[in-house]
């Protein structure tokens, strides 16, 4: 047989590979302490499950969902977006609820990209931007984040004849894997790209309920004029820890909200509905719960960045997210130092070229372990310390 040339194309994804290699060492009799998959190991919780028990035994959330979502779970999405961001969203119009944001991220591009056209995508990044460009036929163009500019991105280092052929920006804040916020100024100037070259942008934000130090991450949708240009995915997986129930949303502008529906439609069966009444509890129950949470992440934060800088790596300012992002030794690469960790300590990173080539010579650690694993990887960590410094 013959498969398809996009197949071929198809790289191994990041964490499968970083899975086999957890799974070579448990063989050898080894336990692994995984910084690598940024996971919630929280639980869901308990007021959000006993929704799911209760809508479970309902016979009516045992049938097809529509793919345009319960309207209450619509209404609670928008109700939620007003009260966290003062944004205003039609909840028949500018919502729409996913399987789990990454659904929505992979299945965008068809909405806008045809073959030749080009996707302006960040480097390091998320890898399903890009790969839901190749899906569709288009390029994606890279936009390097650099420490230097605080992982934004240039928009102006855009040449002129490749901005014309954007059909698509992607935009995450707080980002993925390196940790960086970005403020309304910054969505502002990405909305004036847009509005210049005609783009649709596409902001990710998953993260703007994890966050430390009293921060608070805006929406993209706050920017003046953003909802002109542009959608945000969201996700209850992070703030509510609900990574393993698969549902987020899309808003903002109504017509690429309904695009991205026709296909959808075509392709799914929308989200099971005992989920959606899972997610309205989550939506509008108590929120204490994002805090508790947050209060768990930073002293993790706080714990493994000291360790990291015990052992010589700089570690840029964490505000938000459930990562750091650390700069590797001169001379050392991202993948070199990453092997070396899993082999001297049995520690899993994420080398940051997996993110992109912008990635080299950073790894990525997430603060989604348990406790007692996380002292364990920083106990090993700081035993190394003295010897990787000398």
């Amino acid at each position: 047989m013959k498969f398809a040339r996009r197949i071929e194309k198809l790289p191994p994804y990041l964490f499968a590979e970083i899975s086999r290699k957890i799974a070579e060492k448990e063989r050898q009799g080894v336990r692994v302490i995984s910084f690598g998959i940024g996971d919630p190991d929280l639980p869901t919780p308990e007021h959000v499950i006993e929704a799911l028990r209760e809508a479970a035994c309902d016979p009516a959330n045992h049938r097809y969902p529509e793919t345009e979502g319960l309207p209450e779970l619509r209404r609670a999405i928008a109700g939620w977006y007003e009260r966290r961001f003062g944004v205003t969203l039609d909840p028949d119009r500018e919502v729409l609820p996913l399987i789990g944001s990454k659904e929505g991220i992979g299945h965008v591009a068809l909405c806008f990209i045809d073959p030749g056209d080009v996707a302006l995508v960040p480097d390091p990044g998320y890898p399903v931007y890009a790969i839901g460009t190749m899906f569709a036929g288009g390029e994606a163009y890279y936009l390097p984040l650099r420490e230097e500019n605080d992982f934004l991105p240039d928009l102006e280092s855009v040449p002129e004849r490749v901005a014309r052929k954007v059909k698509l920006l992607w935009i995450n804040y707080p980002n993925n894997p390196t940790g960086a916020v970005a403020d309304i100024e910054f969505f502002e100037r990405v909305v004036a790209f847009a509005r210049k070259y005609d783009v649709a942008v596409c902001h990710d934000g998953p993260y703007t309920e994890v966050a430390y130090d009293g921060y608070r991450p805006p929406s993209f949708l706050q920017a003046v004029g953003a909802r002109d240009v542009g959608i945000e995915f969201h996700s209850l997986s992070k703030a509510y820890n609900m990574t393993g129930w698969r549902i987020g949303m899309a808003v903002g502008n109504a017509a690429m909200v309904d695009a991205l529906m026709r296909v959808k439609s075509n392709l799914d069966s929308g989200v099971p509905q005992a989920i959606q009444r899972m997610a309205i509890a989550a939506l509008e129950g108590p929120q204490d719960v994002v805090e508790e949470h947050n209060r768990v992440y930073q002293r993790r934060r706080d714990r493994l960045a000291a360790a990291l800088a015990a052992m010589g790596l700089r570690v840029p300012p964490c505000r938000a997210s459930l990562y750091l992002w650390a700069r590797v030794p001169e001379g050392t690469t991202s993948v070199g130092f990453a092997a070396r960790l899993l082999e001297e300590a049995a520690v899993v990173v994420t080398p940051g070229i997996g993110y992109g080539p912008s990635g080299e010579g950073y790894v990525r650690l997430s603060l989604s372990l348990p406790d007692d694993e996380l002292e364990e990887g920083v106990r090993r960590l700081e035993a190394l310390a003295g010897d990787w410094r000398k």
